[in-house]
């Protein structure tokens, strides 16, 4: 191996690091609390089902898918500017 270049661990170390800040990142976005009745963005109420499914929950099922577009198209974006990332 020629000096200077990273080792196989070192790619590993970084795509363990992606999945480490991907599952932080998801585990922030639970809901947590008391879930509220009514959505807070658009005023629906949110079934029962869906509050005991999800303790904590505070958009009606039309909000969320909402709020999951627009949270994917933001994580879309590498930091880490990995090779392979850039080639998708």
């Amino acid at each position: 191996m020629a000096v200077g270049w990273a080792g196989d661990s070192a790619v590993q170390d970084q795509i363990q690091d992606s999945i480490n800040d991907e599952i932080r990142r998801a585990r922030a976005c639970l809901p947590q609390g008391v879930s509220l009745e009514y959505c807070e963005e658009c005023g629906d109420r949110i079934p029962e089902a869906r509050r005991e499914a999800l303790p904590g929950v505070r958009l009606c099922v039309h909000c969320q898918e909402e709020a999951d577009r627009e949270q994917q198209a933001v994580s879309l974006y590498n930091r880490k500017g990995s090779k392979d990332s850039q080639l998708r």
